[in-house]
């Protein structure tokens, strides 16, 4: 029996004169898993708005079966406060984070007679009628499946980066176990170990499921069910997501052939009516022959939609370099005592289609970063081939940007040679359209600074690509577009992915990491899944391997004695850098709050009828107001960028070998 906890009915919703929904219905039940797919801009964000009750409909109505709880996973969080992880984790509602603070503050203070005993024998009772040493239990163990460490859990939220301040936030709703969980890209922040652990848990998930991803792989492994967006309606399609585009096609083609075949019949009726329409003999047959044209046209299927504005674009073609691309020779690189590489050989040879694989912490950032130049062999040497040119593309886009920049303005700062017109054509394939290409990159959002990072190295294109995680924020059509600009690019490519379907279209190497050794497959990764026998395609690409794979040796005492004076030197500036920047972004919050303040205050005057009554005086707060608010613009853009170094200074260096 199926148990509705959602109903949409007729739905309307439209922003600035523009419809995004019309007579739209839904139903959602107990066990669905449902993925919700759709163009940018096609309205998944607004109807998640819509069910959360964030926005109202213009029209219809939304119903919720009594006692349903809901659960949300946004993109991007709020930062976190002064909680640790396990207190955000648990923090399931808000009398039990209550609740749950007294009882930690009072066993800690560890209190034996007063008043305030019955209080405390009160607050543990209710901690333990809400089930809180099962809800600690089951919180620590979801932690532990998304990649934290025990000693991370008493650890404050805060001194955390984004994405794991967002694993956090991910760890608190399957603790809480809503009816309803709601999702909107919520492999974003994970790597692939924690990704291949989040997917079996939903498996077992006990409420329903309604989410928003970009993954192909993930949805095909989760759903029974495909919501789709397009021109204001909805569409649902039984099966995963490679059965729903199967099942598309087949019904546009369905729906272009009944197309054809009422437009032929209009067309022969509407040819006798025009050719007897005039003859008194025929009068009557030429109207009947009109009124059957009108029944066919209301009955008719509708041709199928052209497809969806989306990325198009096609790389210009780099230079081309000599037969050998890059060498890394005898390199021996570590964090610390931790030795990542010793050793260490290889050779890229033009036009090679390299995907990086193997376990987390194996060491795959950090050859590609090697191979691009970020980081330096500390002994051996990297050395580019004949008229090389290395570009790359790092998974942390704000690292390339500059945030105080609009977007037409960071496009156009490239050495190539480019008009305008020709930028902003580019822009526009990458969605950047009209205004877009003046707004502030401080606003923008991580698919679309995603997009701008890509416009940026298409437009002084290398012929040796370095790219770590490239589809992370990517829409499906803009995957599907980069995957075909890739596809026709003539240089050499190497890569770190988790999309299996990324990697199956465009891999024809494969590069097995695994405890500072690499193993070469020489086919595609079809090849190599055939060769290691593996029968999960994505746990494939965490796999270690067992046999040319070793453990690292560690340093001898001279060796390990010089490594810790370098280190020592590296901490030290890692650690005067990370206490500037620790000055400059309290110093830039104390500012922008400053600002905030004094912007409420202009805002507050100029909505007093007295203030208008003085000459001049509404001039004067309205340009102190539009001063202030450019001041707190330009402020905010400078703490993302040193809040975002900050976070890359505060990750511990033996978790930055992945």
């Amino acid at each position: 029996m199926l148990f509705c906890m959602l109903t949409l009915s007729d739905v309307a919703k439209s922003f600035g004169g523009r419809t995004l929904f019309s007579e739209v219905s839904l139903q959602v039940n107990r066990e669905d898993r449902l993925g919700l797919v759709g163009p940018n801009g096609a309205g998944k964000s607004t109807l998640f708005n819509l069910i959360l009750q964030n926005e109202s409909p213009d029209e219809g109505s939304i119903a919720f079966q009594r006692g349903i709880t809901l659960g949300y996973l946004p993109q991007e969080s709020e930062p976190a406060g002064d909680e640790t992880v396990l207190e955000l984790a648990t923090a399931i509602s808000p009398e039990f984070r209550r609740v749950r603070k007294i009882v930690k503050a009072w066993d800690a203070a560890h209190p034996t007679s007063g008043e305030g005993a019955e209080f405390e024998d009160d607050a543990h009772a209710r901690f333990t009628e809400l089930g809180g040493h099962q809800i600690d239990s089951r919180a620590k163990k979801i932690l532990a499946g998304l990649s934290f460490r025990e000693k991370d859990f008493d650890r404050p939220a805060r001194e955390m980066s984004g994405g794991w301040v967002m694993r956090t936030h991910l760890a608190r709703l399957l603790t809480q176990e809503p009816d309803l969980l709601m999702l909107d890209e919520p492999t974003n922040h994970l790597d692939l170990e924690a990704l291949l652990w989040f997917q079996e848990y939903l498996k077992g998930y006990p409420g329903a499921i309604l989410m928003i991803s970009h993954d192909r792989e993930f949805l095909n492994q989760l759903v029974g069910g495909i919501v789709e967006i397009r021109r204001g309606h909805i569409y649902r399609w039984t099966g995963n997501y490679d059965s729903f585009l199967v099942q598309r096609e087949a019904h546009e083609h369905q729906q272009l052939a009944a197309h054809k075949n009422a437009q032929r019949k209009i067309d022969q009726l509407q040819e006798f009516a025009d050719r007897f329409g005039a003859k008194a003999s025929k009068a009557s047959q030429a109207q009947s022959k009109r009124k059957q044209i009108e029944r066919i046209r209301e009955d008719m299927a509708d041709a199928p939609e052209a497809a969806e504005k989306t990325v198009h674009f096609r790389f210009p073609q780099p230079a081309r370099s000599g037969q050998r691309a890059i060498e890394l020779e005898h390199v021996r690189f570590g964090y610390g005592v931790n030795l990542v590489y010793e050793d260490l050989n290889i050779e890229i040879e033009r036009g090679q289609r390299t995907v990086l694989v193997g376990p987390n912490g194996a060491g795959k950032s950090t050859l590609l970063k090697l191979l691009a130049g970020v980081l330096q062999p500390q002994v051996g040497t990297r050395e580019l081939g004949h008229n090389v040119r290395a570009g790359y593309f790092s998974q942390y886009r704000a690292e390339v940007l500059d945030l105080t920049r609009t977007v037409l303005e960071e496009a156009l700062d490239t050495p190539q040679r480019i008009t305008e017109q020709s930028i902003r054509s580019v822009l526009g394939s990458f969605l950047f359209r009209g205004d877009d290409v003046f707004k502030k990159i401080s606003v923008l959002s991580g698919g679309e600074k995603s997009r701008l990072a890509l416009v940026k190295l298409l437009l002084d294109p290398p012929n040796l690509l370095l790219m770590d995680e490239p589809t992370t924020h990517l829409d499906m059509p803009s995957i599907d577009a980069l995957l075909g600009a890739l596809q026709q690019f003539e240089g050499t490519l190497i890569f770190i992915s988790h999309d299996v379907y990324f990697i199956r279209t465009l891999a024809k190497h494969v590069l097995h990491v695994n405890a500072g050794r690499l193993t070469p497959y020489h086919g595609d990764y079809q090849y190599y899944l055939d060769k290691t026998k593996s029968e999960n395609a994505r746990a494939a690409l965490t796999a270690g391997g067992t046999s040319t794979s070793k453990p690292v040796r560690t340093l001898s005492g001279a060796e390990r004695k010089e490594q810790k004076r370098l280190e020592a030197e590296q901490r030290q500036l890692r650690s005067r850098d990370r206490k500037d920047r620790q000055q400059l972004v309290h110093q830039l919050e104390k500012e922008i709050q400053e600002l905030e303040t004094r912007i409420a205050q202009l805002t507050v005057e100029l909505e007093k009828p007295d203030t208008y009554q003085t000459p001049g005086r509404p001039t004067q707060l309205n340009r102190e107001l539009a001063n202030a608010q450019t001041d707190l613009g330009r402020q905010t853009s400078k703490w993302e960028a040193a809040a975002a170094r900050l976070a890359e200074l505060e990750t511990p260096e033996s978790a930055k070998a992945t």
